[in-house]
């Protein structure tokens, strides 16, 4: 039998729970892999293929698949438009925390784009994209990894309402559940809603529940970062599993951890049998804007809207406070701001440098910076906490790997361009807190299964090649967070669609990556 391409002499971990690693080749014909086995001459011919990626003493898994991650824009334009395929993701999700601009008007999609570019950084794509369709165009053969499209609900409601900060109406809501059938019909897998993001944060539980019903017609589920401003972090869990309950929907949470409030709510869900999954990035800190630290009220409105009351004289003590309480010491890290001040530093540093305190200086840096900056926010436990946060966060039956990484910035968070290697170096092989099986289920078959992407996710005739091939024995995240934009190691070879994009760990200039439809 001929192939286009065959990967020889690896050890295939085939992506299913529990897999028995197996000695196997793994031919590719165009975009599909139709067969396994011991394809090749023991000899060592090249057994009637193209292409041949010697695999000896390296694994062979499937190509791993982001659920959560700020990608998009990179995909599309900037340097960091590898950093994720470099560390083995071979298909990404879009709109994470509900983000997105596709059917908005010129002035909506400016200032949805503006209020969601701390996530984006420098980039030449811009909106407007008048269709769902337009948008996704974007993706096709012209990016290095696939996409798959999700309900963007912040687009969603600034379609419908604009950026009113009250509960939708019945003719908003019916609008709202119009816009989500079309994305449904366009091959979206999931709603996802940044609930502590604008303007997702009005939206109350009559609404929740219409729109979850509409994705749930088509087999789609709700996806979410939670409501945990206004309700904590229990109350935010309770509200997940009230609307699975309410809307017979599955939900996935997006990047949580395993600790106090979290394991109450495991608790129930296991108890009442909830249809729930959630993610996690397995790093100690995470990475957003400071608006995200104002009083809920202060973050009301288009970007504009926010910045003409931060200015108001009333405003500022209230807000400085409420930072003092949430900023703590300052131990944040300033990844970027519009004018490119700051980078690197801690807002501790920042203040000392102004002589002022660090919510004052936080607080000033949000207006002078037109509300453009991004840091990377440490979650403030012990070394021991985060220590054993992280085991049982890994170890989680329900827990998939996603890296909510940020690109296209001077000073990212190290997630973004390490985190698919971090679980396989550290977690797996230094720590040995999940098995090699475990750890590419939880990043490949697991997110598959959950998100209704068939024929990806696993390694099995007839599956879309899309495959990853590395050496256990070096695997590793080169990204720190003193210094978080070097590549991984131990990523040889990364295949999507049956074409190389990573060969010999740099990446080809190949561009086969499109949206996975339904």
């Amino acid at each position: 039998m001929a192939f286009d391409l065959l990967i020889r002499g690896g050890t295939v971990v085939d992506g299913t729970a529990g897999a028995e690693p197996v000695q196997a080749d793994v031919g590719i014909d165009g975009d599909r892999i139709v067969a396994i086995g011991a394809l090749h001459d023991p000899r060592g011919s090249a057994a009637e293929a193209r292409r041949v990626i010697d695999a000896t003493g390296r694994i062979v898994s499937p190509g791993f698949i982001d659920v959560h991650v700020h990608g998009e824009a990179a995909l599309l334009d900037g340097g960091d438009r590898y950093a994720e395929v470099a560390q083995g993701i071979t298909t990404q999700l879009l709109a994470p925390d509900g983000f997105g601009w596709a059917r908005l008007d010129d002035a909506r999609s400016r200032e949805l784009w503006e209020y969601t570019l701390f996530a984006y950084g420098e980039v030449d794509v811009r909106p407007p994209w008048a269709s769902i369709e337009e948008y996704l165009s974007l993706f096709e053969r012209t990016t290095p990894c696939n996409v798959v499209a999700q309900v963007p609900h912040c687009a969603v409601r600034v379609e419908a309402m604009g950026w009113e900060a009250r509960p939708a109406s019945d003719d908003e809501i019916a609008a709202m559940e119009r816009i989500t059938h079309a994305w449904m019909e366009a091959g979206a897998r999931a709603l996802n809603l940044g609930l502590d993001y604008q303007p997702s944060a009005n939206a109350d539980m009559r609404e929740l529940v219409a729109l979850c019903r509409v994705a749930a017609s088509y087999g789609g589920i709700y996806a979410a970062h939670q409501r945990y401003q206004l309700l904590g972090r229990a109350g935010a869990w309770d509200e997940t599993i009230d609307l699975s309950l309410a809307a017979e929907i599955p939900v996935h949470v997006s990047h949580e951890r395993v600790m106090s409030e979290s394991v109450a709510a495991l608790e129930r869900v296991e108890r009442e049998k909830i249809d729930l999954t959630f993610e996690s990035y397995l790093y100690a800190a995470g990475m957003t804007h400071l608006t995200m630290m104002l009083p809920m009220d202060l973050q009301e409105g288009a970007p504009e809207q926010v910045l003409q009351r931060l200015r108001e004289p009333q405003v500022r003590e209230r807000a400085v406070a409420h930072l003092a309480d949430v900023l703590g010491d300052g131990r944040q890290i300033c990844g970027f701001t519009r004018s490119g001040r700051h980078v690197g530093q801690t807002l501790a540093a920042i203040a000392g440098e102004q002589g002022r305190g660090v919510a004052e200086a936080a607080y000033d840096l949000l207006i002078e910076e037109e509300g453009l900056q991004a840091f990377v926010m440490p979650w403030g436990l012990s070394e021991e906490e985060v220590e054993a946060t992280l085991a049982a966060t890994c170890q989680h039956p329900r827990m998939m790997v996603a890296s909510d990484g940020i690109y296209n910035v001077p000073y990212p968070h190290p997630r973004g361009t390490g985190c698919f290697a971090r679980v396989l170096g550290e977690m797996v092989r230094e720590r040995g807190l999940l098995s090699l099986s475990d750890a590419i289920y939880k990043m490949s078959g697991f997110p598959a299964e959950r998100f209704g992407l068939r024929g990806r996710g696993r390694i099995a005739e007839g599956h879309g090649a899309d495959l990853v091939v590395f050496d256990p024995a070096t695997v590793a995240a080169g990204s720190t967070f003193a210094d978080p934009k070097l590549p991984p190691s131990g990523i040889g070879d990364v295949v999507v669609n049956g074409t190389p994009v990573i060969a010999d760990g740099a990446p080809t200039g190949t561009m086969p990556g499109g949206v996975v439809r339904r």
